[in-house]
């Protein structure tokens, strides 16, 4: 006589499929939006300061220069050719790239274009034999935090007790304008840093040619970024990166935390946020 299946094991079986398929709906979609509209990025790294700082989340759009590879939430370490709908950067957008060798993703600036020659005398960025203007704009007063702590031998000098009290890393800070008009604040802390006598080995770099299709990337923290100037052995991006490495764009700050406190503590979600970061647009203005 067949075996006759327990009437209750259907809809329980059926229930699971169902389960299953609902959740590989949910993250397909997922996957699918960060793919090809928008993703959130988290900075791990001070590269980037003055605009963004260790422990900044913000929004990527994914559309500005057509969809590749990288495009993709999760992708290879190999640059794969071609793009769909491709379409250059502007010079001044802060742009999220895949390393080549190792696919991690970083966020730096666009500097060159293609067929631009690229330069850095003295840490001025001299783009197509001319220095890109940029004048002293003070000091960038970042506050002190577990994210930021100043506290790196190169950087320690520059700790001080802002007006109000508050402990802040005061860093030299320039404001450079690139021949689109597109401005942005930079740190350069100097051919030789105050302390020590470190010396910046990317403040002397090229000339270099942009090969068409590639674009020279440069993080905003001169001193302290591993970007286009820098090999891949040095963590760096190895010269002019293929558009097709090209990511998305960076848009919005939504929120940012300073490091402190535990994660297991749920109140730290709130009390371990940086005020005023949300919403700052991460788009360069434009004289």
């Amino acid at each position: 006589m067949p075996a006759v299946e327990d009437a209750a094991a259907v809809p329980r079986k059926q229930g699971w499929t169902r389960t299953a398929l609902a959740w590989g709906l949910l993250f397909g979609g997922v996957f699918a939006f960060q793919s090809v509209a928008a993703k959130p990025f988290y900075i791990p790294s001070s590269s980037m300061m003055p605009a963004l700082r260790k422990g900044d989340r913000l929004i990527v759009s994914k559309y500005p220069y057509g969809w590749s590879y990288a495009s993709l939430s999760i992708h290879g370490s190999g640059v794969v050719p071609g793009r769909l709908f491709g379409r250059l950067p502007e010079r001044g957008d802060i742009v999220t790239v895949a390393r080549r060798g190792d696919g991690a993703d970083l966020i730096k600036r666009v500097i060159g274009l293609p067929g631009d020659t690229v330069a850095v005398r003295h840490g001025v960025v001299i783009l197509n034999g001319k220095a890109v203007p940029r004048v002293a704009a003070g000091t960038a007063d970042i506050p002190v935090d577990a994210n930021v702590p100043c506290d790196e031998p190169m950087l320690a000098p520059f700790r001080k007790v802002a007006k109000d009290g508050t402990l802040v890393c005061a860093l030299p800070l320039f404001r450079e304008t690139l021949p689109n008009g597109a401005r942005y604040d930079v740190i350069d802390l100097g051919d030789t840093y105050l302390a020590g006598g470190y010396v910046s080995p990317g403040d002397t770099y090229g000339p270099i040619r942009v090969p068409a299709g590639h674009v020279f990337l440069m993080g905003d923290n001169r001193d302290q970024s591993a970007d286009s100037r820098f090999t891949l052995a040095e963590k760096g991006l190895g010269g002019p990166v293929p558009i097709e490495s090209l990511g998305g764009r960076a848009e919005i700050i939504t929120h940012s935390y300073n490091g402190e406190g535990s994660w297991l503590n749920p109140l730290a979600y709130v009390t371990a946020l940086r005020g005023k970061r949300a919403g700052s647009s991460l788009r360069p203005e434009h004289r």
